[in-house]
């Protein structure tokens, strides 16, 4: 039996897609499962479905705060949010940023989860403005590459091709149904299935077939 292809759509201004990355991560090397990581641009989402940051209600922003907290402890991410950080994500485009890993994408692909989620903690854990190029050759670094890859990385982010390649990715996940992030699409028996959320993870195991082990699952020993 062939493995399920589950693509997973994230920005990474968005602390619920590093959850919902994490663990999917995790669990790659368990259920019997193809992961497909789809860099997107959730402020083209947004836009295209009128969706509205959720922070942009105070009452929801309040929960939200605790919501996250709870969510990384429960996930062992190290994600350090503030109300502040609200501010911060309305205030920065992560547009640059994406762009950077879309075209880490097109040329690097073996780079794609390392620098990602170099990006997230230079964001959510450092609190750094990843919108600044010298922030994003740095992230590079940390990921592994090369200060001379790194460069050329950053000149692709204003090239036609890294451009398109994002916003098709984009319109992609918009074809799905997404109206935020994380979108997880499941292929499974002939049709896509749509998840929203980092909290819904367990539901995309019981729909393809898989045993839910936990936010942290032990990873079993390879057979000999």
């Amino acid at each position: 039996m062939g493995r399920t292809l589950v693509e997973l759509f994230y920005d990474v201004v968005s602390p619920y897609s590093w959850l919902g990355f994490e663990v999917l991560c995790r669990y790659q090397h368990i259920w019997n499962i193809e992961l497909r990581f789809r860099p997107a641009f959730l402020g083209g989402i947004m836009q295209a479905t009128g969706n509205k940051p959720p922070a942009m209600l105070p009452k929801r922003a309040e929960y939200l705060l605790k919501d996250i907290k709870r969510m990384a402890k429960y996930y062992q991410v190290p994600i350090q949010i503030s109300e502040d950080d609200f501010q911060r994500v309305l205030g920065k485009s992560s547009l640059g940023a994406m762009r950077f890993i879309t075209a880490i994408d097109m040329t690097e692909p073996q780079y794609l989860e390392p620098l990602s989620r170099e990006f997230w903690i230079r964001f959510w854990s450092q609190h750094e403005d990843i919108s600044q190029p010298e922030n994003m050759l740095a992230v590079a670094g940390q990921a592994g590459l090369s200060s001379e890859v790194a460069q050329k990385l950053l000149e692709m982010i204003s090239s036609p091709a890294v451009k398109k390649q994002l916003k098709e990715t984009t319109e992609e996940a918009i074809k799905y149904g997404a109206f935020g992030m994380p979108a997880v699409v499941a292929h499974f028996n002939g049709e896509p299935h749509l998840f929203f959320g980092s909290d819904r993870l367990e539901l995309l195991g019981s729909v393809i077939g898989e045993k839910w082990l936990g936010p942290v699952p032990s990873v079993p020993n390879p057979k000999m």
